[in-house]
């Protein structure tokens, strides 16, 4: 445990930690940008105007499973294993992942490689605004070609969950399931990102908007709040816990979040909102 309170402090690396090991051959940086389709704007134009430099870029719309219609779930193996190497990552490789907002798609770049065995990854904290915040350079364009690389993945099949887990844990309830999505939307009373989204939540969900993890500068919270936040929503190690969201991205947070402060395991719940909030088949509620 660090003077932070975290018990895997190695999983967020600050602005100065990160500075300090940049360029470091067994290092990769990832940003891993993610834009809503309310945004407007694109991950990877963004990237290329300004990125950390040596950082690469994964759009986890490519890197996904393409047999589904549902935005950017979690690829084969195989596929996942080619895109490591393609950005020069190797089972050894130190990873950092990034985004432009601060941290709202980073931690899902941080459980995808748990989910694939690989424990050497972490989240750079406040995230790219950080980064320029403390006066770090950035640059612009494409990084030269990735070094040479073989990836082997070891798939964690527990730390993924789908629709079918959550019906049957709706059906009979065993683990706590855990709704990252803001508050509004977790009551239906705000519309979604996507369109043709019905509104509100799983039964029996509770509620931790990902945004209330973090300080107003996207920076994680101290251990004790964390810990205090994940215990009101029902997570305190004493159930196993699954977290959802609106497309599987920022219910990455607070997976992330658990590990942080040293909690069990939390699965995530891949199609999320999307896939269930998308069907006329799945029980809602709403208020």
């Amino acid at each position: 445990m660090d003077d932070r309170g975290y018990a895997n402090p190695e999983a967020l690396v600050s602005v100065e930690e990160l500075s300090a090991i940049l360029g470091s051959p067994d290092l990769a940086v990832i940003d891993i940008t993610k834009y809503l389709p309310n945004e407007d704007k694109d991950g990877l134009a963004e990237y290329r105007r300004a990125h950390i430099p040596g950082a690469r870029y994964l759009d986890i719309d490519a890197v996904a499973d393409r047999s589904t219609p549902l935005p950017h779930m979690l690829p084969p193996p195989a596929e996942f294993a080619a895109a490591m190497e393609g950005l020069g990552i190797a089972n050894a490789t130190r990873v950092v992942f990034y985004d432009q907002k601060g941290m709202s798609s980073a931690a899902r770049g941080w459980w995808m490689m748990r989910a694939f065995g690989h424990d050497r990854a972490a989240v750079l904290d406040g995230g790219l605004p950080a980064w320029v915040a403390a006066g770090h350079a950035t640059e612009a364009g494409e990084p030269p070609p990735a070094a040479a690389s073989v990836y082997a993945p070891a798939f964690r099949p527990w730390l993924v969950k789908d629709i079918r887990d959550v019906l049957g844990n709706v059906a009979e309830p065993h683990a706590v399931l855990v709704d990252a999505r803001p508050a509004a939307r977790f009551r239906g009373e705000a519309p979604e990102p996507r369109p043709g989204m019905r509104g509100g939540r799983i039964p029996g969900s509770t509620n931790l908007p990902h945004l209330n993890l973090l300080r107003a500068d996207a920076t994680f919270r101290t251990a004790a709040e964390l810990r205090a936040l994940l215990k009101e929503a029902g997570v305190d190690g004493s159930r196993p816990a699954i977290a959802s969201c609106g497309s599987g991205v920022t219910a990455c947070a607070i997976a992330f979040a658990a590990h942080l402060v040293g909690l069990p395991d939390i699965a995530v719940y891949d199609g999320s909102w999307t896939e269930w909030g998308g069907r006329d088949d799945t029980p809602v509620v709403t208020g």
